[in-house]
């Protein structure tokens, strides 16, 4: 596993493990942004970059890269457990994010919340190929961030997949982001009310959350 281990001065003692999309690796400035909020919040974050990334410095995973992502998605939640002495949580950006809710679907217990950010319901403009057939075997608890001018998927069709994941999930909003999520008007205020969000949705928070960020 490569990647860059966030420590917090005050520590809660959970731990964070974050990676990225296809197109980008795990210094991606969301990703760099989040892991900076959740660490003044008192969370450990490992940013990591997928096996697919390692292997090729540019360019989309190859096919067939979904399973080595996945091992080493759990690879590194082995390796965060040994850091942190509480929980560890799993999320990812796009691509790192559906792997990540795979991976959980498959094996229900390895984390015990998912933060997923711009998951992609579906390709741009093909709304036929949805990637929701592992939805209703996810019995992890999911916090989604998604933009409302997300191509790869609307708010609206974000809130009725949900509704195929029998665990409880939550949806924040991002009014006017794109699949990016940080935009210019918001960089300076998203990764906060993202980690915010989340934190509060391990405590026990639920529902449908719209903002204006």
């Amino acid at each position: 596993m490569r990647g860059f281990l966030h420590t917090p001065e005050k520590a809660a003692g959970d731990g964070l493990v974050l990676t990225h999309g296809a197109g980008t690796n795990c210094e991606a400035s969301l990703l760099v942004a989040l892991a900076e909020a959740f660490c003044d919040a008192g969370m450990a974050v490992l940013r990591c970059d997928l096996p697919f990334r390692q292997a090729r410095p540019h360019g989309p995973p190859i096919r067939g890269s979904a399973e080595r992502d996945q091992s080493g998605l759990r690879r590194a939640v082995e390796a965060m457990r040994k850091i942190v002495p509480e929980r560890v949580f799993l999320g990812g950006h796009s691509y790192g994010g559906r792997q990540a809710s795979m991976l959980a679907a498959s094996e229900p217990g390895l984390v015990p919340t998912l933060l997923l950010l711009s998951y992609p319901l579906h390709p741009p403009k093909k709304r036929d190929e949805m990637r929701t057939a592992h939805f209703s075997a996810l019995q992890t608890p999911a916090m989604f961030v998604s933009g409302t001018r997300d191509g790869f998927g609307t708010i609206e069709e974000i809130r009725e997949a949900l509704k195929l994941i029998p665990a409880r999930t939550e949806l924040l909003a991002i009014e006017g982001a794109g699949h990016e999520l940080m935009t210019a008007k918001n960089r300076g205020e998203l990764p906060t009310k993202i980690a915010t969000a989340f934190l509060n949705f391990l405590d026990g928070g639920r529902g449908d959350t719209a903002a204006s960020a």
